[in-house]
């Protein structure tokens, strides 16, 4: 299992969870109401997990209220991303190498 970074990019109208992925990272807005991005990013994610069990870590330094938000978000798709690449393996939708 792969362990990649998860960090929180705060700008002054929006703030972003960012996981480390190939070939760019991907950015889920906290601050704005959009199914579309959130699945686009979820999309990404997936095609990302056929290559390898990953797994996030956030490293953020302020513990504010999104530090909080993003550390249980983190956790949740932690368990998540196990689950799904179970499914994966047991319908062999896993990309050899």
């Amino acid at each position: 299992m792969e362990t990649r970074k998860a960090s929180i990019k705060r700008d002054k109208k929006n703030t972003y969870l960012v996981l480390e992925t190939s070939p760019k990272n991907l950015e889920i807005i906290l601050t704005d109401d959009n199914p579309n991005s959130i699945m686009t990013a979820f999309n990404s994610l997936l095609s990302e997990l056929k290559k390898g069990l990953i797994q996030f870590d956030l490293e953020d330094t302020k513990e504010d209220l999104y530090y909080h938000i993003c550390k249980e978000y983190v956790k949740q798709l932690n368990t998540e991303i196990k689950e799904v690449f179970n499914e994966l393996e047991d319908y062999k939708l896993l990309e050899t190498k």
